[in-house]
């Protein structure tokens, strides 16, 4: 597991990562409850916050197509396969404890307030798996890292926004629910709701899936070997 422990290590050297990766959850678990929503406010904001995570360890994969890692991988012994699920192994991971750390620490500061903690962590989880597949398909159309990035944070803003992330989706054009339902931000958004309002498991199977199945997608469209 030699990819899987260099992934690891490489996520975290970075300054910038570290802000995303530990700083932000941690604000994240400190901000306020609304009055419009029941959970903190950080809990709200924490899908934006996976995402961006996730963009900032996955690009490693581009930098690695970018300076030939992936070509010198094509002649060794390692196949493009092991390489990718190592590497999407060791960046799930880290979101998943992230999701760990905002979920079991933002019970511990805010209590009762939050509401069934294990299925809350259990979907932040999944979604941190969405969040890696859905950077990697981004990241695997394009060429140069700056483009790439610049443009998947605009995109990750504007599926905030269009999820219900940002504000309640009530207060959009009918139009504009029924458009974000193509979003993984919108079945986040009630996969969160179901747990808040005490809807059962059974409830919660269906977003879920749902989420499951954007994952599912975004492996199959990034996973696609590209040496250049």
């Amino acid at each position: 597991m030699t990819i899987f422990t260099f992934a690891l290590k490489r996520s975290f050297r970075s300054k910038s990562n570290l802000i995303f990766l530990l700083l932000l959850p941690i604000i994240c678990i400190l901000l306020p409850t609304q009055e419009w929503q029941p959970l903190p406010l950080g809990f709200q904001y924490y899908g934006i916050i996976l995402l961006f995570s996730a963009s900032r360890v996955v690009v490693s994969i581009m930098q690695d197509r970018a300076t030939g890692v992936l070509l010198r991988i094509g002649v060794s012994p390692v196949t493009h396969f092991h390489y990718l699920f190592q590497s999407l192994l060791a960046y799930s991971l880290i979101l998943i404890g992230q999701s760990a750390l905002v979920v079991f620490g933002g019970r511990l500061v805010h209590g009762e307030v939050i509401k069934e903690p294990l299925l809350l962590f259990v979907v932040y989880a999944i979604f941190s798996l969405t969040a890696v597949a859905f950077c990697l398909a981004w990241n695997s159309l394009y060429r140069n890292k700056e483009t790439a990035l610049l443009l998947l944070m605009n995109v990750i803003i504007l599926m905030a926004m269009l999820g219900g992330v940002m504000w309640p989706m009530e207060i959009m054009p009918e139009f504009l629910q029924r458009t974000a339902m193509l979003l993984p931000t919108y079945w986040l958004v009630e996969a969160v709701r179901t747990i808040i309002y005490e809807e059962g498991t059974r409830a919660l199977l269906f977003p879920v899936s749902v989420i499951l199945l954007f994952t599912i997608a975004f492996l199959l469209l990034g996973s696609k070997r590209r040496l250049v």
